[in-house]
């Protein structure tokens, strides 16, 4: 994860400690990682892939949807100590749907873990947000992306000039 650090330390703090919040929102434009980032600390809390469940809100976002979320989260994960759910777009669930996933956000089973991802915070209700642990991403500097593309490049042996790069 480039240039995010300031969410980076926060997430291996929480790791070492064992203190991992039951629901984390990662909030920022476009392309910044949020997802990724999502699966990278489900991984690192030790999530098997049998125990990762990726939602996309943006096609499930109506109350049966979230039904069927809260009826799953009763079952215990299968060979992990977490069950994680990533939630991608949940900016785009229905008000029905914030409604009946706002039970199980206050009161999780404690095997439960929430991790969402959204370009637009603004939209979700602010008694969602509450109960999330929130991590605002910030779009990676161009000079930085050039940098890092420059690195992979000569790693690779590869010879491109710098104007390249910059493009």
């Amino acid at each position: 994860v480039r240039d995010q650090d300031h969410i980076v330390s926060v997430l291996e703090g929480a790791i070492k400690k064992g203190e991992i919040p039951h629901a984390i929102l990662f909030s920022g434009t476009r392309g910044t990682g949020k997802t990724t980032l999502a699966r990278i600390f489900a991984k690192a809390i030790g999530t098997s892939d049998m125990d990762l469940y990726e939602i996309d809100a943006a096609s499930n976002r109506g109350i049966d949807d979230v039904r069927e979320l809260r009826e799953a989260v009763h079952t215990l994960p299968y060979e992990s100590e977490h069950k994680v759910y990533i939630i991608d777009e949940v900016h785009m669930l229905s008000q029905a749907a914030f409604n009946a996933f706002l039970k199980t956000l206050e009161e999780p089973p404690a095997h439960i873990l929430f991790l969402m991802a959204t370009t637009e915070p603004q939209k979700i209700p602010v008694t969602i947000l509450s109960r999330c642990q929130r991590h605002d991403l910030k779009r990676l500097d161009a000079g930085k992306i050039a940098d890092h593309m420059a690195a992979i490049c000569r790693h690779e042996g590869l010879d491109i000039v710098r104007q390249g790069l910059d493009l």
